[in-house]
């Protein structure tokens, strides 16, 4: 099983401050990817308005013919589509965020663990990359990793790699990431729901990804 070196893994995909003519501004573009809430425990989750996504990034049922187990989780980078294996040739595809070139996660490995609210902190190579970036998020509407967090392992090691909920609903469909997936909270919501500890996660490029074990 192989999997690419955490870089700087799950950054958050602005790089820069947005440079924006007001706050009321700032408040107004952010505002208008988001219709409705959706109950989660303590928080309201903003539900995205999809109208402004590709509608192929939808979560869908599609014919899924792979060597793979039900319960195994399939990314495609390329295509920027996450499958979840079901039973009869089918899974369910989501659509998701990748990480820059270079900043790919690829191979196999398993669901170590999964978090509820997850807080977040920067590995020693996100920092060695930007020294000012904020230090820690606890959980919450802010922090990267959104509402839920399945984390990656190869064997009994933690990758720093994770598929997660973002609060960046325009990413989903790009590549800009420091190679965590990003989904859609709403989407890593069912997702999470439905996938087991120690479920095993293939991340593919191009040409046929490995079988599952």
């Amino acid at each position: 099983m192989m999997i690419g070196a955490p870089v700087a893994a799950c950054q958050t995909a602005r790089q820069e401050p947005l440079t924006l003519t007001s706050a009321q501004q700032a408040d107004a573009d952010y505002a208008r990817w988001y219709t409705g809430t959706i109950p989660d425990g303590e928080y309201e989750i903003p539900k995205v308005d999809r109208s402004l996504l590709d509608p192929s990034l939808a979560p869908t049922e599609v014919a899924y013919s792979s060597a793979h187990r039900p319960g195994t989780i399939v990314v495609d980078v390329d295509e920027k589509r996450l499958y979840h294996v079901q039973e009869g040739g089918m899974a369910r595809r989501y659509g998701v965020a990748v990480g820059r070139q270079g900043y790919t996660l690829r191979g196999t490995g398993t669901i170590g663990r999964k978090a509820k609210w997850p807080s977040w902190t920067p590995t020693a190579n996100m920092l060695r990359l930007r020294p000012t970036m904020q230090r820690h998020a606890g959980p919450g509407l802010a922090n990267p990793l959104g509402a839920r967090a399945l984390y990656l392992y190869r064997g009994s090691q933690d990758t720093m790699f994770r598929i997660h909920g973002t609060n960046e609903p325009w990413s989903i469909g790009t590549s800009v990431s420091s190679g965590c997936i990003r989904m859609l909270n709403e989407d890593v919501l069912e997702l999470y729901d439905n996938v087991q500890v120690g479920a095993t996660v293939v991340v593919r490029r191009s040409g046929a990804a490995p079988t599952s074990a």
